[in-house]
């Protein structure tokens, strides 16, 4: 009988994160949260500020101590930035990047010594539509995107021969707090949902149990000749091109 999986995954204390980890649980597997507000049972909830180096390796080397070790990192803690290059600061755009691509590289260096001793050794990276569509008042947040794409696939090249896998999802719009929080503070925020939900080919947001399930195959075993991939999980918004109904 295979034992059970030691996972990490950062953000996991709401959206995605936290939809990933429950998976994760459901599937016997044991599950350690990094987060700024960690959850507690059943989860190993560890407290971390991903933008600080020393308390992510303390954090990582904890998880893996609490674990017994650490089979699969979910790169997944981000913030969102919204407007043109005109629109936000350079303090702005170097706190975005330090928290969505220098974070995830922090993480998965911790991790990579415990990685290596797994025989199922996989990083998941929590991309978006943003890193390959072009999407207006994002430039930014796309561009942190796009370098977790690119950074997918180097590190992908880069761990290969040592049987470390990387991947990433790439959802569309997700119902998450995040995007609650930006349909709260628009003029009418029913309106913007609406539109949010016809800019994806479904008609509707992505929920965060679907790319928890893209995220658990690519991180499980199933998915073992799977590396270097970007997985979309984007209501068709990427591939689809559709005639207007109307």
């Amino acid at each position: 009988m295979r034992a059970p999986l030691k996972a990490l995954v950062t953000g996991g204390g709401s959206g995605i994160g936290l939809a990933t980890a429950t998976l994760f649980v459901e599937r016997g597997w044991q599950v350690a949260c990094l987060d700024v507000n960690p959850p507690g049972d059943p989860f190993v909830g560890i407290k971390v500020d991903i933008t600080d180096d020393a308390q992510v390796r303390a954090a990582v080397a904890e998880a893996a101590e609490r674990l017994g070790g650490i089979d699969v990192v979910v790169n997944n803690a981000g913030i969102g930035a919204q407007g043109t290059i005109e629109d936000n600061l350079d303090s702005e755009w170097q706190r975005v990047f330090d928290v969505n691509v220098f974070g995830m590289v922090r993480v998965a260096r911790a991790a990579l010594p415990y990685l290596r001793g797994s025989e199922n050794a996989s990083i998941v990276n929590t991309c978006s539509i943003a890193a390959t569509a072009g999407l207006p008042n994002r430039a930014l947040y796309s561009a942190t995107k796009g370098a977790v794409l690119s950074l997918t696939l180097a590190m992908a090249a880069d761990h290969v021969h040592e049987g470390i896998r990387v991947n990433c999802v790439n959802p569309g719009t997700a119902d998450t707090p995040w995007v609650g929080r930006l349909l709260d503070a628009a003029d009418d925020p029913e309106a913007e949902r609406m539109a949010l939900n016809a800019r994806q080919p479904m008609g509707r947001l992505v929920r965060a149990e679907e790319v928890a399930a893209a995220i658990a195959y690519l991180a499980g075993p199933e998915a073992g000749a799977t590396t270097g991939t970007s997985l979309a999980v984007d209501g068709g918004m990427q591939g689809l091109r559709l005639r207007p109904t109307n």
